[in-house]
């Protein structure tokens, strides 16, 4: 086997420090904002200096500008490929079906992402010369060199993409795509599309379901960036999470680049980097209205003793280094002021520190915001705070401080959600992360890529587990809705049949169960494909990530609710008509060798 020599580079040259500092796709798409990223630790005179060894592997950003690319793929696409050349059957007209088994945490739907950055992919799909040059290392001497020539020549102009559209909600056996064109071409797009399907489609579902157990009213943040897997996985995560339902992101990159509302305060280094009072280099703060310096650290230090009796505790007893902290950060951010209370103690001096701050806040003309707790038992210290924040607002007439925001963080889960709406919690904003982003309680969705049709023939594969037998050939997909303007089933049906239609009786068949039938009359149906790739070029318009986002709400509110409760949620059905029934049944037959009892 093959194997690639380490690179001895000058000492005065240096290679990338990180390739992700290129994670940028030049050729992004309309709806999606571009980014120029300069490697600056590797001038265009570095590259041109280096032998055409060294070119093989050390790429510009010009040169591959996005880690999605050609070479993202597993390597046995690539041997297939070889031999398909090899054996003159490249050409064969196939067609592949991306879908899923099983619907992802134990519930009865899964949102569908990740579209728009697939057909990125294949619009930008070239191999480079690098990459050729790599290829040559790990292929066998014989592969020919006309085989590298094709390669280097190929595009994907020639395919066809056939989908659901992005944000739809989706359930097990539904092809979420369909590819169509020669094999060679839709082999190598395989493990590609699954990685960008895959954990696009399961943060999303993650996303809908934490919203789910929260309700719509609630703000929901995803925090999630610094327990993400690798810095592809954070920004994914940001971007699917907002497209799931979350209002925010800490991660100011995904701010950027998706226009997703970025929010944040501080943490509690900054809290402990304060000992006492005298620790404050900036004592005042200029009134909003007439411009005024107040003297802010002794307004605070006046409201925390005026407080004492209020709250019921002992001002002198509140940390001084986190009443100086609140302090100076209310002076950087007097209309933004969210502070950090569980530093030392939230109800003996968290809570009153920044009820503090917050009255001088407002004796200066600002309004604070809230604050955050980041320990303790969420439910309990949320009540107690918002009946010390009812309380304090009587007492200084101040109604709006009985509704400042509680913001609730401190490893989250759907779990802990379902469990603080039972506790009658007051909290308005959660801060979730490493549940969210890494998908603790299912770290993968496992969509597959199978070959379903070949030059006209239909293809199927057989398994002894019943569920992993495909479901042959080109098919389309309907979706059935009730008078009640529920989605009532999903229908799969052979690609030349008749469109099912409104008010007319349908026999609809469970995939794999002779006796499991049901007729259905539908109040109104709704094709599902869309051709999205055809002719070189994407031929259905796209819709921006917020667009995405309220069209995922809208899905999510065409199921019925014992679709999509926590606790023991009633199975989705997906159908297949009578005919196609009987078709894929009748191949499976024929494709199953008969044995022989001894």
């Amino acid at each position: 086997m093959s194997r690639v020599s380490s690179i001895n580079l000058p000492r005065n040259k240096k290679l990338l420090d990180n390739c992700l500092s290129c994670l940028v796709n030049s050729n992004s798409l309309p709806a999606t904002p571009s980014l120029t990223t300069e490697c600056s630790s590797l001038t265009n005179s570095d590259v041109c200096s280096l032998s055409s060894s060294d070119r093989t592997q050390l790429m510009t950003s010009d040169e591959q500008s996005n880690v999605v690319q050609p070479l993202l793929t597993d390597l046995y696409q690539i041997s297939m490929a070889y031999a398909y050349w090899k054996s003159n059957k490249h050409n064969d007209m196939a067609i592949f079906d991306l879908y899923f088994r099983k619907n992802p945490f134990g519930g009865e739907y899964t949102l569908f992402a990740g579209l728009e950055e697939c057909l990125k992919f294949i619009r930008s799909y070239r191999f480079h010369e690098s990459d050729i040059k790599y290829l040559r290392t790990v292929l066998p001497t014989y592969v020919e060199n006309e085989y590298f020539e094709y390669l280097a020549a190929l595009h994907m102009n020639d395919i066809k993409v056939y989908a659901v559209q992005e944000g739809t909600v989706v359930f097990p056996r539904i092809p979420l795509i369909r590819i169509e064109g020669p094999i060679l071409k839709t082999q190598l797009l395989e493990t590609t599309l699954l990685t960008l399907v895959n954990f696009a489609s399961l943060v999303a579902t993650n996303a809908a379901r934490f919203r789910a157990a929260t309700g719509a009213e609630k703000t929901l943040l995803e925090f999630g960036l610094r327990r993400a897997q690798g810095p592809d996985g954070g920004l994914s995560a940001s971007k699917y999470c907002y497209l799931g339902g979350f209002d925010g992101t800490s991660n100011v990159l995904a701010g950027k680049l998706y226009d997703i509302p970025v929010k944040g305060t501080h943490a509690h280094a900054y809290i402990s980097s304060y000992e006492c009072m005298n620790d404050l280099n900036e004592r005042c703060l200029c009134d909003r209205v007439n411009g005024e310096r107040r003297p802010f650290a002794d307004l605070c230090l006046k409201y925390l003793h005026e407080l004492g009796p209020i709250l019921k505790i002992l001002p002198e007893e509140t940390n001084k280094g986190e009443l100086a902290a609140f302090t100076s950060y209310a002076i950087a951010f007097p209309t933004n002021f969210l502070a950090l209370v569980d530093t030392y103690e939230v109800l003996k001096s968290g809570l009153p520190n920044f009820l503090a701050v917050a009255r001088a806040l407002h004796e200066c003309n600002y309004q604070a915001i809230g604050l955050r707790l980041d320990s303790g038992d969420l439910a309990y210290l949320s009540i107690e705070v918002r009946n010390r924040f009812i309380d304090a607002a009587k007492q200084y007439n101040l109604p709006y401080f009985e509704h400042f925001n509680i913001v609730a963080s401190n490893d989250i889960n759907e779990d802990t959600l379902v469990s603080l709406e039972k506790q009658k919690h007051t909290i308005d904003t959660f801060g979730i992360g490493t549940h969210l982003v890494t998908c603790q309680k299912q770290p993968a969705l496992g969509c597959v890529y199978k070959l379903v049709e070949l030059n006209g023939t239909p293809r199927i594969k057989i398994s002894q587990e019943v569920e992993k037998v495909t479901i042959p050939g080109r098919k389309n997909l309907y979706r059935i809705y009730g008078h009640d303007g529920k989605a009532l089933c999903d229908l799969l049906t052979k690609f030349d049949e008749p469109a099912p239609k409104a008010s007319v009786k349908i026999l609809s068949r469970h995939p794999y169960s002779d006796q499991r039938r049901a007729y259905v009359t539908p109040t109104s149906v709704v094709s599902l494909y869309k051709l999205y790739w055809a002719d070189g070029e994407i031929k259905e318009p796209l819709l921006t990530l917020k667009e995405t986002r309220e069209y995922v709400k809208e899905q999510i509110n065409q199921l019925r609710k014992d679709h999509v409760r926590d606790l023991n949620p009633t199975p989705y059905k997906v159908s297949l008509t009578n005919e196609l029934f009987t078709f894929m049944h009748d191949l499976w037959i024929k494709n199953v060798p008969i044995g022989e009892l001894e």
